[in-house]
């Protein structure tokens, strides 16, 4: 699943496309929204939200998409022919670019006064403009017996974090994944969390890569994708496991030398 900082890249490759623009298309090809035509409204903007996309448009609605694991949008001159098959859900144009949202896990139309609807749950978004470190804390202790590794990756405790942050956030902390909540004390909880901010808010203009092969300084994660290879800081082995409850579990890295339990 996209991690919130190429959400964010993400969504400003749509408004650099579609804002203050009338739409041509509007193709919903999904059974809800079967119906629904955008064509001849402008698209006022369209903001990230966590994981979830948000294109705002004239006459008070707002178009919701969310990637899942598959996900994603490509922007193009308008008129490309769209890929073969069933993989694309949306289609928006204008006269000089066209957006098409293929594999998409979510595609909805609401209200954008009731855009609370798909995504009131979550919790402080990472990069938001209203990014709160102290009230993703007090989420965090809702539920001090959850291991920290899965507290993370809960949207409705902090918005954006994935399985790549999670992992580089934690090793930077040097905290292990398996460490409850309640046994780290809530201002390196506040420092942790920050942390995260940090690095995800430095990697939505200058994204690391996903893989390690890139060893500029300053260029290569941490741990994560590196099991069993030398952890850069110490040399021991990188462990890798899966956290969470089937069929939600996600893969976790971490050095045991470095993060200690």
């Amino acid at each position: 699943m996209p991690e919130g900082d190429a959400v964010y890249r993400t969504a400003k490759r749509l408004r650099e496309a579609l804002d203050g623009r009338t739409l041509t298309r509007s193709d919903f090809r999904v059974p809800r929204h079967a119906t629904a035509d955008l064509r001849g409204r402008a698209v006022l903007t369209t903001v990230p939200r966590g994981k979830h996309i948000l294109t705002r448009v004239e006459g008070g609605l707002t178009v919701h998409t969310h990637l899942r694991m598959d996900g994603s949008w490509r922007v193009s001159p308008a008129g490309r022919p769209a890929p073969r098959g069933d993989v694309v859900r949306l289609i928006l144009a204008n006269a000089q670019w066209q957006a098409m949202g293929i594999k998409l896990g979510m595609v909805d139309l609401v209200p954008t006064d009731r855009e609370d609807r798909v995504v009131g749950h979550l919790g402080p978004d990472l990069l938001g403009p209203d990014w709160d470190a102290a009230a993703a804390v007090r989420n965090l202790l809702e539920d001090p017996g959850r291991t920290i590794g899965e507290a993370l990756l809960d949207q409705s405790v902090l918005a954006g974090i994935g399985t790549i942050w999670r992992a580089e956030t934690l090793f930077g902390a040097r905290l292990s994944p398996w460490r409850t909540v309640g046994s780290i004390p809530p201002g390196d909880l506040e420092s942790l969390v920050t942390l995260a901010h940090e690095l995800m808010d430095t990697s939505k203009d200058a994204p690391l890569p996903v893989t390690t092969g890139d060893l500029r300084p300053g260029r290569s994660l941490f741990v994560y994708g590196r099991a069993r290879r030398p952890c850069r800081r110490c040399g021991n082995p990188v462990s890798r496991g899966e956290m969470g409850a089937q069929p939600y579990e996600r893969l976790i890295y971490w050095c045991p030398a470095c993060q200690p339990g």
